[in-house]
């Protein structure tokens, strides 16, 4: 199948090399020459150092290379079984561009976007046929990170689901379906890492070292939430966080920080800019957390309780089965346990502890406990069955 990808920024560049390299021929679209030069610049060279560093045969990566041709028309779609967009995040761009790729390519051809951010029935709806529109949304860098959200909108035919989860997985990825809501699984379950950790440094419950120092030696977290919110860039993450808090109609669990937003109208996004919660510029120097295990534990217990709230939520709202949101939060973000496992290592009746005191103390909805928390404490269920000691037996 030709798979046509539209957008060649690092995102479409990215797709296009994962399908590329699985088999697929590939056209590469954009009205930019300049970027679609750089994008398959930049495939041929990740292939050839694939290549060199013995994870791919030299003769598949330049096999994987000449499948991948790129034009500025998007009458190169006219023979596609698959076209994936991967541009910018504004709803009437989108909507205008598969208008006018729907014209051209094929009734089979299925339409997909890759939007992190945007309601995927929205975009679905400026097509004549919005039943083969889906969701695939891949997590930057595309060729790396084995997480591939599929997301149907309600328009969307059945079964189409299933045959593109089928296709993500001949990809060599590891694809998850979920419903068509705001910030789909890993952008919602994710926002308490950042914004409840953002609000222990505005209460000066501790400084932002600290915190991330508690969330990675003590909860095992690859990087902490000031650390990673500069590393993707407050450009992206506060747009990302205010674009699901008005998605969700304002919900207080969403709710963006002044704090965030401060340093995103001031242009300090983190490490592209030289500063951010941290300051990268030259000669600056890298302040030392509070090494206070009493105090570390505090911080991981509050946000590591409002992660699992989160999680338990989606679970409870069937955004996705149990299986598919635990392997989202742990390939996807690299989470160092399932969410909803690490729940029962802790004790449902002890997250639900931690955030009953909370709302106690601060009367905001954001604490408030999901009812599927409070019947499991009350049924003292867990999520998962407890392992079987060595050495029992059932009857």
């Amino acid at each position: 199948m030709t798979i046509g990808i539209i957008g060649s920024g690092a995102m479409g560049a990215g797709i296009a090399q994962v399908v590329a390299q699985a088999g697929h021929p590939v056209f590469l679209f954009d009205l930019n020459a300049a970027a679609l030069q750089r994008a398959t610049v930049g495939i041929g060279t990740n292939l050839r150092k694939l290549a060199e560093k013995g994870k791919l045969d030299s003769a598949d990566a330049e096999a994987a290379i000449a499948r991948v041709r790129t034009c500025s028309e998007l009458q190169c779609f006219a023979a596609c079984g698959l076209v994936i967009e991967a541009i910018v995040e504004e709803l009437g761009v989108k909507q205008a561009v598969f208008r006018d790729v729907e014209a051209v390519v094929p009734a089979s051809c299925v339409l997909a976007t890759n939007t992190s951010s945007l309601s995927i029935a929205s975009i679905a709806a400026a097509c004549q046929r919005p039943e083969r529109f889906i969701g695939i949304h891949f997590f930057n860098p595309a060729p790396l990170m084995q997480l591939v959200e599929v997301i149907p909108a309600v328009q969307t035919r059945a079964g189409l689901a299933d045959e593109t989860k089928a296709l993500v997985q001949s990809w060599g990825k590891l694809p998850v379906v979920c419903k068509d809501t705001p910030g789909f699984i890993v952008n919602r379950i994710a926002r308490p890492y950042y914004g409840e950790a953002i609000r222990l440094l505005e209460e000066g419950v501790a400084d932002a070292a600290t915190i991330d120092w508690a969330l990675t030696e003590l909860g095992g977290f690859r990087m902490g939430p000031f650390a990673l919110m500069d590393f993707i860039g407050h450009d992206v993450n506060y747009r990302v966080t205010e674009s699901v808090f008005t998605a969700f109609f304002f919900d207080p669990r969403f709710k963006p920080s002044f704090t965030q937003k401060r340093l995103f109208e001031a242009g300090y996004y983190g490490r592209k800019s030289g500063r951010g919660f941290y300051d990268y510029r030259d000669g600056a120097t890298t302040p030392e957390p509070t090494r206070d295990p009493a105090l570390g534990h505090q911080i991981l217990q509050r946000v590591l309780a409002m992660l699992i709230n989160e999680a338990v939520d989606a679970l409870a709202l069937n955004v996705a089965s149990q299986d598919d949101l635990e392997l989202a939060m742990t390939k996807g973000v690299n989470y160092p346990k399932g969410l909803l496992r690490w729940a029962d290592e802790l004790g449902l009746p002890a997250v639900l502890q931690t955030l009953d005191a909370l709302y106690d103390e601060y009367h905001e909805d954001r604490y408030r406990a999901s009812p599927l928390l409070r019947r499991r404490v009350r049924a003292g269920q867990t999520f998962f069955p407890a392992p079987v000691a060595a050495g029992t037996h059932s009857a």
